[in-house]
């Protein structure tokens, strides 16, 4: 195996991290032949283990938690979608060899919501809750596909209105706060806020959606969410969790790195079948 053909990724904690399952998956399906582990890097350390990746031939890094606004700064060049994101997720050496870096996640976000589960953000009403990185890293993409509105709501209304004067140039788009919301109703709600991963749910009204809404929370898991469990009770059409997201990001930096589309279905079902066994 050749120095080209080494990939990782960098996290603290990483031991959870699904990359190394997914990577693998992707690869198996070519045949080709390349090594993907997942790395704990310590805190401070961050562009001293990435400058030291690269310099001894690695190819790509996966970034995750807490290194994406690191990996931004470390990145010599940065797509689009980066720079709107101020995050990084995939780490690249390019054919000149510059270090590039680009956000695959909104990508992986709106392939899952149109492409696997048949959803539609074009022309919908569409509900952000929450207005950190993970809305940020997001927000592009969903805005490309031309909703006909959308609305941010954070507990911090000006993190949200700082959001809209970013990405206005895009499409139209409004934010605050939660008392925004009153009796308005949605057509896609996307949870970015981090309060599933705490057990907790955001103060949201019974009257946000209609029968045809349809609901979407960035964490995974072998259970339902709190977002997921209030959308079911509240009579949402559908459902989802960000499992998805993570193999549609995945095959974004797969392609990224090998000029390769993996097929993406067989690797969500293995996941979900494993954290469910589990």
């Amino acid at each position: 195996m050749s120095v080209k053909d080494r990939y990782a990724v960098f996290g603290n904690p990483v031991k959870h991290s699904k990359s190394p399952v997914i990577h693998t998956a992707f690869a198996a399906q070519g045949g080709q032949n390349r090594h993907y582990r997942a790395v704990r890097v310590e805190w401070g350390g961050f562009a001293d283990a990435a400058r030291g990746f690269f310099a001894g031939g690695g190819a790509g890094l996966n970034i995750t938690v807490p290194f994406k606004e690191e990996a931004f700064r470390f990145a010599e060049r940065l797509t689009d979608r980066a720079m709107r994101a101020g995050a990084v997720n995939t780490l690249s050496r390019c054919e000149d060899g510059c270090i590039e870096g680009d956000n695959t996640d909104g990508i992986g976000l709106v392939r899952d919501i149109v492409a696997n589960l048949g959803w539609r953000v074009q022309g919908r009403r569409l509900l952000i809750l929450g207005a950190g990185g993970a809305a940020r890293g997001v927000l592009e993409p969903l805005l490309r596909e031309n909703p006909r509105e959308l609305l941010i709501v954070n507990r911090t209304p000006e993190r949200a209105e700082q959001l809209v004067h970013e990405f206005s140039d895009i499409a139209p788009l409004a934010g605050g706060g939660y008392a925004l919301l009153g009796d308005r109703q949605f057509d896609l709600v996307v949870n970015a806020t981090s309060a599933s991963l705490a057990g907790e749910l955001p103060d949201l009204p019974s009257s946000l959606l209609t029968e045809h809404s349809c609901c979407y929370d960035l964490v995974y898991g072998a259970e339902p969410t709190p977002f997921m469990r209030w959308a079911a009770l509240h009579a949402a059409w559908a459902v989802a969790d960000g499992l998805g997201m993570l193999v549609e990001q995945a095959a974004q930096s797969f392609y990224i790195w090998r000029r390769v589309r993996p097929e993406t279905q067989s690797v969500i079902r293995q996941l979900r079948e494993s954290m469910e066994s589990a």
